[in-house]
């Protein structure tokens, strides 16, 4: 029983410290960290389900990036001392989300002239 004190004190000490060490409210911080387990959750069924249909994973593999990260995004917008990683999940989502969509218009782009070629 004292060590689930001692494990509820460090975390309840850790939860509380998001404040000093971030300067954010954190209940805020909280509430999205946990409220976006469940979205996170349906994020990484729907890529699987479209990874296992053969179709584009890319809407998917960005909302379970945006979740995995929102609570983060918190920090960046009214914190201070955001780790670097945060920063790199945001380049690397806005850099996929690019790379996806030109893919997804070039393809669309060609597929009149292969749906003529084939009528």
């Amino acid at each position: 029983m004292g060590n689930m004190i001692a494990m509820w004190s460090a975390f309840v000490d850790w939860f509380m410290g998001l404040g000093a060490e971030y300067g954010v409210n954190p209940f805020i911080f909280g509430g999205i960290y946990i409220g976006a387990i469940p979205f996170f959750s349906l994020s990484i069924g729907w890529l699987i389900r479209n990874y296992r249909r053969g179709t584009s994973i890319a809407f998917p593999v960005l909302t379970a990036l945006f979740f995995f990260i929102s609570a983060y995004l918190y920090l960046i917008i009214a914190g201070r001392n955001v780790p670097w990683l945060v920063y790199a999940a945001v380049v690397f989502m806005i850099v996929y989300g690019a790379y996806s969509t030109i893919k997804k218009v070039r393809k669309r782009i060609h597929e009149p002239e292969n749906a003529e070629r084939t009528a």
